[in-house]
């Protein structure tokens, strides 16, 4: 027989005895276990799949002539269980947030990138323009109170409040900047 068929058949055997070990033993150990966590049944559930995955490790020696498979597990799961307890004493302990939208902030990257791409825009247009647009836009002030402030004509205000914009719709259109 090939080397390959030899193992192959070695550790289909080996997995056929983990897969009854399994089904002989878990519910009894999930009960055990279940009991060493104090009713926690998640960690209960975690320590008998760890307890099995060190039993898939040591598979060759969990036979009845190197001792009792149940006594084997249930000391591993115990050691398991005690160890878990020990770590979580020595670690804080943890505390839930009671408000836990506090500890959360809003994503501003939105915010971010539109300041910036407003910014580039307004980069690309006549400094009179883009003065124009600050105080009605930005300033949130009148065309009144915009020329008040910049010391030019009402109508000036608005002809170059209409170039202005118009130069930006052309600059957003060629930029592809359009809100789908």
């Amino acid at each position: 027989m090939p080397e390959t068929e030899t193992l192959q058949s070695v550790d289909q055997t080996d997995e056929q005895r983990f897969i009854q070990i399994v089904r002989t033993h878990r519910a009894a150990l999930l009960a055990y276990t279940n009991r060493l966590v104090g009713g926690d049944s998640a960690r209960a559930e975690d320590v008998v799949q760890e307890t099995f995955f060190r039993a898939w490790h040591r598979i060759d020696r969990l036979t009845p002539e190197h001792g009792s498979v149940n006594g084997w597990l249930r000391r591993v799961a115990y050691n398991i269980a005690v160890d878990g307890h020990r770590m979580r004493q020595v670690r804080p302990a943890e505390v839930e947030l009671e408000h836990p939208d506090v500890a959360t902030c809003d994503d501003q990257a939105d915010q971010v990138l539109m300041t910036m791409v407003v910014d580039q825009l307004l980069g690309t247009i006549w400094p009179e323009h883009r003065a124009v647009l600050v105080e009605v836009y930005l300033h949130d002030r009148t065309a009144v109170q915009a020329a008040e402030v910049l010391g030019i004509p009402v109508g000036t205000v608005k002809s170059r409040l209409y170039y202005a914009l118009r130069a930006l719709r052309g600059n957003v259109d060629s930029r592809d900047l359009r809100a789908s």
